[in-house]
């Protein structure tokens, strides 16, 4: 699920810099559909969701959050 969020998230990522000049059209298929970058932003996602809930937990033990 999240490889089919990430992809769309790319080709709009990639639509919006050939709107802005900043990439061309040739460039920004080859950036929606190269399945490197994919995966690199796949892992990035999983670390940074990782992260997000590790400090999380974190926060609610300092604050007395949980019960």
């Amino acid at each position: 699920m999240i490889a089919v969020i990430i992809r769309i998230a790319l080709r709009y990522g990639a639509g919006a810099l050939v709107a802005h000049g900043l990439l061309g059209a040739g460039d920004a298929a080859a950036l929606s559909a190269d399945p490197d970058i994919q995966m690199a932003l796949e892992t990035g996602v999983g670390l940074t969701l990782s992260f997000a809930a590790e400090a999380w937990y974190a926060l609610a033990r300092r604050f007395h959050w949980s019960k």
